[in-house]
């Protein structure tokens, strides 16, 4: 006959070991518990198949030990981890931290965890980091962006699980992409503001590949309409404040005036602003900004920041919609979904 649980020796008394040079296992649960190590797995995989009282013994042994249960070993049968990964540039930058927001809530509502990974802007890191993560087997991937390295490409393909390619479009993406043309953005920011007679144009932009396909389109938009003169100041790593502000030093310094700038980033406009300000500098009258991405505070700058929107928090939903029908093994007709985008006029251009 079983020990009541309060007869039992909890981890720790007699030879004292630090809890964290030993796990937990399932097998030290079911001793302290005085059940077979089958009872504890049925316990927590199959509750209703256990009783009550030994079920209410299983889980105060647990509750005292902090086991933790592996259910990757007790989803192999199922091949199935609840895991959903998701790789980001920028864990701190509302931009995808929105889009995260409300891409994780379905999933966690339909039983799955959100684990994040941050790479930067960084094909190696991206590469490095969803080794990684396949190795612990995931059900399903959320990527930022549709270009990866050769290797990486490979490697998702080959893991066969439903995939997500997010913040840009393409005819052949890994699985399902929801986005939309970081190229369309550039020539219809470039169409628009010429049309509002604009002539002078400048850019401040970070490296990361998007923000290049937006500006490459916008100077050969411009291009097509006889304006090769587009001045470039690129910021290295995650755009901040302090280097829009440098950026916009390097253009007043040398010489940009009536102009507009385009900028990859709200948070790069706003330091061109500040600067701008910093140096008397008129807005919109010396010179005119336009950013990218309408974060929480673009409306609330002065002058209020002129904008290109996304519908982010769509685009997680979906997001989420459609790895979830690829999980329930629904069909998704509809493998590329293009968000669009808008460009909101507020005072700064």
């Amino acid at each position: 006959m079983a020990e009541t649980l309060n007869e039992q020796p909890t981890l720790g008394e007699g030879k004292k070991t630090r809890q964290g040079s030993q796990s937990v296992t399932l097998e030290s649960v079911a001793k302290l518990a005085g059940v077979a190590p089958t009872t504890v797995s049925r316990a927590l995989n199959h509750p209703d198949k256990v009783a009550q009282k030994t079920r209410d013994r299983i889980t105060q042994v647990i509750q005292q030990t902090g086991y933790v249960p592996n259910l990757l070993a007790g989803g192999l049968a199922s091949n199935k981890s609840r895991l959903i990964a998701v790789i980001v540039p920028s864990l701190v930058n509302i931009v995808y931290a929105e889009t995260i927001q409300h891409f994780a809530k379905p999933m966690k509502e339909a039983g799955y965890q959100v684990l994040q990974g941050e790479v930067g802007y960084d094909l190696e890191e991206e590469e490095k980091l969803i080794a990684a993560v396949l190795s612990r087997r995931p059900d399903a991937i959320f990527l930022t962006g549709i270009h990866h390295s050769n290797n990486c490409r490979r490697q998702l393909l080959a893991a066969n699980i439903p995939i997500v390619e997010t913040w840009d479009v393409t005819p052949t993406p890994l699985d399902i992409v929801v986005g939309f043309s970081q190229e369309a953005v550039g020539k219809q920011t470039a169409d628009f503001f010429y049309e509002k007679g604009y002539r002078k144009f400048a850019i401040v932009s970070a490296e990361d590949h998007r923000a290049t396909l937006r500006n490459a389109s916008f100077k050969k938009t411009l291009a097509a309409k006889g304006i090769e003169n587009v001045a470039v100041s690129i910021v290295p790593g995650i755009s901040n404040l302090e280097l829009g502000r440098h950026a916009a030093a390097k253009l007043f310094d040398e010489g940009l005036h009536d102009s507009l700038i385009f900028c990859s980033s709200d948070t790069l406009a706003h330091g061109v602003l500040t600067e701008a300000q910093v140096r008397g500098i008129s807005v919109p009258e010396d010179i005119s900004i336009v950013g990218f991405g309408d974060q929480n505070f673009a409306a609330f700058t002065y002058p209020a920041l002129t904008t290109v929107r996304i519908d982010r928090a769509t685009m997680g939903r979906l997001s989420a919609n459609a790895l979830l029908c690829r999980l329930n093994n629904v069909d998704v007709t509809e493998k590329v979904i293009d968000l669009g985008f808008e460009i909101v006029v507020r005072d700064t251009a």
